[in-house]
């Protein structure tokens, strides 16, 4: 499994089918933010993070601008990450409380953190054609790890996107059908699918996504994971 993820990754990171995106992020990573200015950004699409033995997926967006794009770990250096992975930390699925970097030494356990977009998106927004386009490193991704059982979506645009790998497979899913905290076990597939509000600064600030709401999500997947080690 850690040779089939290997492989994935190294494709993704050479990465260049859409000009807008490789333009972007590569914009991104010339000017930087003030904050960064003395670092070295990552400026290349960013590849899944975890475990090879992970029961749980974590889909997301993209890559932040100043966090992904410049860290090359999914969810590390920005905001969304500082919540995710303290949360994560805190049920026993990451080995440490915060991700700051790509070669920070963080471990995870049973959880593998990807995305339906692989480069930072102007504005964070990905077309539709772009997301197409993304979509298979993420059914590789998930054929790559053959422990699993199910998927934590951060977003409706995450969701979506696995809602249409899975049709592929002729699994279906509700496409309009997304709430935060909704749990969803499809007929005929073998992944259940749990949605979650982004944890993205504007969510959070906004009240949109408290705390406490995203802590439900990651205590319901421990309680899934501990029902499943009990069979």
């Amino acid at each position: 499994m850690k040779e089939c993820l290997q492989a994935v990754e190294e494709e993704i990171v050479r990465c260049e089918f859409c000009p807008r995106l490789v333009e972007w992020r590569n914009t991104v990573a010339r000017e930087k933010r003030k904050a960064y200015r003395a670092e070295v950004y990552w400026g290349k699409p960013v590849p899944g993070f975890g475990d090879p033995l992970a029961r749980v997926m974590v889909v997301g967006l993209a890559p932040g601008a100043h966090g992904s794009n410049r860290t090359g770990r999914m969810f590390t250096g920005d905001a969304s990450g500082e919540i995710l992975y303290r949360h994560l930390y805190r049920v026993g699925f990451s080995g440490r409380s915060s991700s700051i970097h790509r070669e920070d030494g963080l471990q995870l356990k049973d959880v593998f953190i990807t995305a339906v977009g692989r480069c930072v998106p102007p504005d964070n927004h990905p077309s539709p054609a772009e997301i197409k386009a993304c979509l298979p490193y993420l059914r590789r991704e998930m054929a790559c790890l053959e422990s699993l059982q199910g998927i934590v979506v951060l977003g409706r645009i995450a969701y979506d996107g696995i809602v249409s790998l899975l049709r592929e497979t002729e699994i279906d899913l509700p496409k309009n059908d997304f709430s935060h905290g909704n749990f969803l076990q499809p007929k005929g597939s073998p992944y259940w699918v749990l949605q979650s509000y982004h944890p993205s600064r504007q969510n959070t600030q906004t009240g949109r996504l408290t705390e406490e709401m995203f802590g439900s999500v990651w205590d319901q997947v421990a309680r899934i994971l501990k029902v499943s080690d009990d069979k």
